[in-house]
């Protein structure tokens, strides 16, 4: 089996940071890093090679379109693919995140079973 992809997964909500952390690490293609926050976020950036970065959208603080912003400015991170995760699914607001960036776009609530596999095509695309 090949080397786990590190995620960096930035999800304020205690219950589902720590499912997905679980069912990630679980299936065994990711290693996880995660943080509550934005600005957690930016601190674990340069910690360790990010191969992809799970970002909630609504955050206290630091939302995510402030966290992506930072992640752009920081070398480790510049160039490496953001799949958001929002509540809001609307097709104009998940239009906005993709010209914002974002590689992709999970609409919560998600099945955290099938998150190793979505994060995987993305990142096999």
């Amino acid at each position: 089996m090949s080397q786990p992809r590190n995620i960096l997964f930035v999800e304020d909500n205690d219950d589902i940071r720590i499912i997905t952390t679980f069912a990630l690490e679980h299936d065994g293609r990711f290693r996880v890093l995660a943080a509550e926050s934005g600005e957690r976020a930016l601190q674990l950036a340069d910690s360790s090679p990010i191969d992809v970065v799970l970002l909630d959208v609504m955050m206290p603080g630091m939302d995510g379109t402030e966290t992506l912003a930072a992640l752009r400015e920081l070398e480790a991170t510049r160039s490496t693919p953001i799949v958001f995760l929002t509540a809001k699914a609307q097709p104009t607001e998940v239009q906005r995140l993709l010209e914002l960036g974002a590689r992709d776009v999970l609409t919560k609530p998600f099945d955290p079973l099938t998150i190793a596999d979505r994060l995987a095509g993305i990142l096999d695309d």
